[in-house]
């Protein structure tokens, strides 16, 4: 199984509404709110594909977030991870790709609503560094299942060497980047 993360397309759609009817039972979106917010100019959505498998397993999951630029916050709309591969971490990658794309739209602040029965959910988000910030009672419908609302503040980008990776040093006089007598 390779896994390639990209930009979702209109072509995905249906794929991509299969998943969603799999794993939101109750409270799928509409086919046409999925194609409006994937053409929106303020959303960002990825799938995760193995092009290699067979059709109904190409899609591995996908993630929303929209983050109209200029406002310091984003939302995580959605995500969904499908069932032969959950376990692997796609989820926490897509989490990640989303974070990452936050942080090039200079986005301070990433909110989103988890179901309050989905400890799995919540536990990821959590571990990616989500704070509760309140609870929305009732919020899915029809279930009528609590949301929990939580946010992310945007680290910084941290770069450092790959472990292991020595110490880069600079060229000094008399190199071939330096000529001899250049200051």
């Amino acid at each position: 199984m390779s896994v390639l993360m990209r930009r979702a397309r209109i072509t995905d759609v249906e794929a991509i509404m299969r998943l969603e009817r799999e794993t939101f039972v109750t409270d799928a979106w509409s086919e046409q709110l999925m194609r409006s917010e994937i053409e929106g100019e303020h959303g960002y959505y990825l799938v995760a594909v193995d092009e290699e498998a067979e059709p109904e397993q190409r899609l591995m999951g996908y993630a929303g977030l929209y983050a109209p630029a200029g406002t310091g916050d984003a939302d995580v709309q959605t995500i969904a991870v499908a069932p032969f591969t959950r376990g692997i971490g796609l989820g926490r990658g897509l989490m990640h790709a989303l974070i990452t794309h936050a942080r090039r739209m200079r986005v301070s602040r990433v909110f989103l609503e988890v179901r309050a029965d989905n400890p799995i959910a919540k536990a990821l988000y959590d571990s990616l560094g989500f704070v509760e910030i309140g609870v929305r009672r009732g919020y899915y419908q029809p279930d009528n299942v609590d949301a929990i609302s939580m946010r992310l503040d945007v680290p910084d980008a941290v770069a450092q060497p790959a472990a292991g990776a020595a110490t880069p040093v600079r060229p000094g006089r008399g190199t071939a980047t330096t000529p001899r007598g250049a200051r």
